[in-house]
Parts: C-alpha cells; structure tokens; sequence
C-alpha cells in the first residue's frame, strides 16, 4: 500500500491510535495504521501484538459521570461513538463504580472492529522516521521507539521530557486464602463484592512497609537517571518511602471495609482492620485478579518474597509481576497548535500519551479529538474544540496552551481544569454541577458538529 492508495497514516496501534482511525474511517476517509509490534518491534512493557493492549491496570476508573471527572470524560466518548468505549463494555468486569475490563477480550474487539472497516489497513511495521509530507497522526505512545522519537526530536527542535510509570502484579484468584481474605467493595459500593480484602493488623502493616524499604529495586540505567515519577502512578516503595502512613492513607486504606473474620486472634482491635490490600477482578473469567495501586519497582524476586507476606497471599501464584517502565512526552504547550499539530510540520498531528495526558481514558479522547480534527481539516470544514466546561474540551486546552511549559507534566483529566461553576452552586453541589453543565455543553457542540459533517 503506498501513499497514494490511502487519505492519513496513523502510527500506533495503542488507544490512541485505535480511536484516531476509527473516527477516521467512520467519516468515510482510508486509513493505513501502522503497528510496530508484530513488524519488528517491541516495547519494554507490552506483553503481545494486539491493537490497544492495557499495559497497566485494567480499569478505566470511576464511570460515575454524575459527579467524577472521568466518568463524564466516559459520557462524551460515548457521545461520540468511541470504538474504546465499545469495547470497554463488550469486555467489562465487576469492580464496583470503576469500568475494568478483561484486558484480553478489550484489546481483540478493538483490533477486530478496525481490520472489520473496509478502509482502514492494519500494517504491522516499525516506523522509524516522521513522515515528511502526508497528513499523519503519531500516537505511538509513552514507549516510542529510539529511533522514532529521535526523529521527533529533530522535529521539534526541543527534547521530550520523561517519567517512570509502573505496573501492578496480577495474581490467580484461586491461590488467595478465602479463609483469611473477604470479598467487598470499599463502603459497599457496586454490587457490594467487586474486591477481594486482605486484611492487616499495625505490626503486619510495619513489617510489610519496611519490608518494601529494604526489598531490592530495579537498578536504573544511565540514560534513566533524575526522571520524575508521575504522582498518579507511584511505585509503592516510593510511597512507602513518604512516610509511615502514607500507604494507609493511599492505595492500602482501610475506611469503609468491615472484616468479618475480625472475632479471631489476629485481628484484636476488632472490625476495622488497620490496613488493607485490595485486588480488582482482571479478567471476565475472574481467574486473574490484579493489586490496586501496588505499581512497583522492586525487583522480581523480592516481590514473590515480600507479597507473601500479605495475609491471604502467603500461597499466591502471580500470572504477571510488577514492573517500571520510562514513559516520554512533548512539551505539547510549547510544540503543538491547538489543533494537535506539530507547529514546525503542520501535516504532523500528535495523540494520546505522548502529548502529555495521562490514562487510559483521556490518552483514548485525545486520539478521538485527533481523528475528528484530521477529518475536518481533509473535508475542508473548520474545526471548533469541544467548550471548556467539557471534560475533552478542559483536557485539550491543558494540553494545547493553558498548562505552564515551563512545568508542564501529565494529567488526569479533573475539575481543575474546568472553569468554576456558578459562584451560587454551593460547595457540595458542584461537582454535580460541574457533569450537569459539561453535558449539556458537550450535548450542544455535538448538535453543532454533526450537522457541520457530511452525511
């Protein structure tokens, strides 16, 4: 397939990638999306060839668009026939007011819907240079190949900037103590049952932390040295590392969690146990079940040693350990337009992590936005952003000037980067407020957009 055989290229078969040619196809235009494993490639953290394989959790967190950031990220996505949104929910599993999905039915219905569209070619080939003519779109992620984003690099006339980001460990449900271990959600929320529990009493906790003091780490290479972690995925130890209750605070706290095994010698202090271990169902058969927030960079071995030392994992077989990877991104308030182009070669656009936002989610809703621009721009329509009291509309301006370059890092998408509700909404009603407007808002752009497209 040549370049004149196809409308836009779109490089990386990840979330982003997946959406942008998607939308893309879905508006009539070809598409050559082009994937460099299977073609050669590889990444340090990726475990198949699949199109938008979950490296990380398998949740897209809270789907509560009533009062959450991200949940109303997920109401929009929807609006606008999200192909991850499609998927997510042919692939959900329970995890109380979280969407997780079984990552492998996720990734297969995504890949099967794109090769499913008679204009969009899935190439399985390693791209090492940006394209110098054609209009592309490089989503290729916080793992770009070194001699991709070499590339870029001459592109943008400036470096990407960098973090580490961490995986959690994933355990097979059928080696956890149930005897020792029970079933709840945190407040019992969702179906009540959506967590599995392991329970710790203050020496257990002690031990366990100073255990991930001393656990041997993963040592850094060169090239890795002085790269900040992200804050939203921390490795444990790091936490660990802040302070004694940090983690009870955090990932391993207790509230709302009532042990029913509490009447036993183990556990004195009665129902509240002083922290907690939570593992999330990671598949639809509920064989695998990952570590929340248990992101870490302790090598292999001390991870087998110490994570059996949690009460209920003492057997505890793991389907995948714990990992760190080093994520890159542009400075996207500095390089890019407020269309997602690359402002030095205006054909270039760029989605999804590798902008500068963090998630699954908004990594999915940044290529979604791409897809749409690129349609526009190839239609000869202009493009209107989503308003900034939308959860896509506050994503990409952060991303395409509101944040300050100077320290411009990843984010989530939050209420931060909304503007104020009215000042006559009280404080306890605002977050309502915030979803009730975003989709009104989002709900009239649509009316606005779609009868701008052609038929």
């Amino acid at each position: 397939m040549d370049n004149k055989t196809y409308d836009i290229h779109v490089i990386g078969g990840g979330l982003a990638g997946s959406e942008a040619a998607w939308q893309l196809a879905r508006r009539g235009f070809s598409v050559r999306l082009s994937e460099m494993r299977g073609g050669g490639g590889s990444t340090d953290a990726h475990q198949t060839d699949g199109l938008a394989e979950l490296v990380c959790s398998n949740s897209f967190r809270s789907d509560d668009d009533t009062s959450n950031a991200v949940g109303l990220l997920h109401h929009e996505m929807r609006e606008c026939d999200s192909l991850v949104m499609r998927a997510a929910a042919e692939a959900q599993v329970p995890a109380g007011s979280a969407l997780a999905v079984d990552r492998d039915v996720f990734s297969a219905h995504v890949e099967k819907a794109l090769a499913d569209l008679p204009n969009v070619t899935i190439v399985r080939e390693k791209i090492d240079v940006l394209p110098d003519a054609g209009m592309t779109i490089v989503a290729t992620g916080p793992l770009t190949a070194a001699s991709l984003a070499s590339s870029i690099g001459a592109a943008t006339g400036a470096e990407a900037l960098a973090f580490f980001d961490a995986i959690a460990p994933i355990v097979h449900r059928d080696t956890v103590d149930m005897d020792i271990c029970w079933m709840a959600s945190r407040w019992d929320k969702g179906d009540g049952k959506d967590y599995i529990n392991c329970p710790m009493n203050k020496e257990q906790y002690v031990a366990f932390r100073q255990g991930l003091l001393d656990g041997e780490k993963t040592e850094f290479k060169e090239w890795e040295a002085n790269t900040p972690y992200f804050e939203g995925c921390m490795p444990i130890e790091v936490m660990a590392a802040r302070g004694e209750d940090t983690l009870r605070f955090g990932p391993m706290k207790p509230v709302g969690l009532d042990n029913p095994h509490a009447a036993t010698p183990e556990f004195p202090n009665g129902r509240w146990p002083y922290a907690v271990v939570q593992l999330r169902q990671d598949n639809k058969l509920g064989t695998l079940w990952n570590m929340v927030g248990f992101q870490t960079k302790l090598k292999h071995g001390a991870q087998k040693e110490l994570f059996r030392t949690i009460p209920g994992l003492e057997k505890a077989e793991f389907a995948r350990l714990g990992g760190l990877h080093r994520n890159t991104f542009l400075n996207s308030p500095i390089l890019l337009d407020r269309q997602l182009r690359l402002k030095s070669a205006p054909h270039i656009r760029f989605a999804g992590q590798i902008t500068g936002c963090e998630g699954y989610v908004e990594s999915s809703a940044v290529g979604l936005m791409a897809g749409m621009m690129a349609a526009a721009e190839m239609a000869g329509r202009q493009w209107t952003s989503p308003p900034r009291t939308t959860a896509m509309g506050a994503l990409l301006s952060h991303i395409t000037g509101d944040a300050e370059a100077d320290s411009y890092q990843p984010m989530n998408v939050n209420f931060g980067l909304f503007p104020m509700p009215d000042e006559a909404v009280k404080k306890k009603d605002r977050k309502r407020a915030y979803t009730e407007r975003g989709k009104r808002d989002m709900q009239h752009w649509l009316s606005e957009t779609k009868a701008a497209e052609p038929a």
